[in-house]
């Protein structure tokens, strides 16, 4: 198995932090991937950076480096690292909670994604858990192009929100980081062990 870990966004993405600009989405998504991928690989599970590069790399290309991984390997999945947003930046707002994504319809997906939702939940008790059971699993769907145009299960995390000034305060801190990448991290190795 390989698991692709999509940082989302890049420092030269419009927007993308929090109303004072303290909290750069892009800087965070690298941050929570890197530890993320440092600690999968302790663990002993192959993965890798699907964008290394600090500046935005566009949707297309994303899901390109991702499907030539499909090609060449078979058990492959991606994960979409973000933060939260419940307006455009220019105010703080109320929106708070993590959630996970998959696209409409049901695949493996959302296997990954019930597990990484279980495990968040877990870790984050006191945390509001966003979820959608409309269709009998908690992640919510909608048809993000990173997950819809790859050829592997796809998730894509929305960790907390960064214009919700609590939130965007708590995750500012680098043991919150570590504690979601850790999170993400053990949501991984669980699917891997249950597949």
């Amino acid at each position: 198995m390989i698991v692709l870990l999509d940082a989302g966004h890049g420092i030269d993405t419009p927007g993308k932090r929090s109303p004072d600009g303290r909290f750069r989405e892009y800087k965070f998504n690298r941050t929570v991937a890197d530890i993320v991928l440092a600690d999968l690989q302790q663990r002993g599970i192959s993965a890798q950076l699907l964008v290394p590069e600090t500046n935005d790399i566009s949707l297309r290309v994303r899901a390109m480096r991702a499907n030539n991984v499909c090609r060449r390997q078979k058990d492959v999945i991606l994960v979409s690292i973000h933060a939260n947003a419940a307006g455009n930046g220019s105010r703080w707002m109320t929106g708070k909670g993590w959630s996970v994504y998959t696209t409409k319809g049901k695949t493996e997906s959302d296997k990954l994604a019930t597990v990484m939702w279980d495990t968040f939940a877990a870790a984050f008790p006191s945390r509001k858990m966003r979820r959608d059971l409309s269709d009998g699993d908690p992640d919510m769907e909608s048809d993000f192009y990173i997950i819809k145009k790859t050829a592997c299960p796809a998730v894509l995390l929305e960790n907390f929100f960064y214009d919700n000034r609590e939130e965007c305060d708590w995750l500012l801190k680098p043991s919150t980081q570590g504690k979601i990448a850790r999170a993400i991290a053990d949501g991984i190795e669980t699917y891997i062990r249950k597949k």
